[in-house]
């Protein structure tokens, strides 16, 4: 397989891989891009080599810079912008659990708290059972809320150490 072959396979299983974790394709397809480019590109670089418009191209580097995946870099006296990632994929990775938990597991942790203020009306199924369930739902979300703050928190070293010995 020639390098450019096996550029293009990366760029799109990482696009087909980012649907499974609710990310859009293309917006995958930009960050795989940028992560295997030795320098920053351009928005013209990326519509050319991905074959898409300039509109889908401006509106995923917006959300991946929201995301804290891909950085704008200014050159003085060019009127391009340049747009590079981050190639260390722990970083990568942690980013995108501190992101995705801020948008969906914070939001469901406030959630679960304010219905859990709801007061039990003793010997009435109903509100016996539905305290039940968000008091269960809220162990869990708590608690893989804790297992992920504490592998955001770890270092990759420790991390990878810990599941060699879980492999063993």
């Amino acid at each position: 397989m020639e390098l450019q072959e096996a550029k293009d396979r990366f760029v799109q299983a990482w696009g087909t891989l980012a649907t499974q974790w609710g990310i859009n394709r293309t917006m995958a397809q930009i960050h795989a891009l940028l992560m295997i480019s030795p320098n920053p590109l351009t928005t013209e670089d990326l519509m050319a080599q991905l074959q898409i418009s300039r509109g889908n191209v401006s509106m995923n580097l917006r959300d991946l810079m929201d995301w804290g995946l891909v950085f704008k870099e200014l050159r003085p006296g060019e009127r391009k912008e340049y747009f590079f990632a981050e190639k260390d994929a722990w970083k990568v990775a942690k980013q995108v659990a501190k992101e995705r938990r801020r948008r969906e597991i914070e939001p469901v942790i406030k959630l679960l708290d304010e219905l859990r203020s709801v007061p039990v009306r003793a010997g009435d199924a109903d509100s016996e059972t539905f305290h039940a369930t968000i008091e269960s739902i809220s162990r869990v979300v708590n608690l893989a809320d804790g297992a992920l703050d504490a592998a955001m928190k770890a270092e990759e070293s420790l991390i990878l150490g810990t599941l060699i010995k879980l492999l063993r």
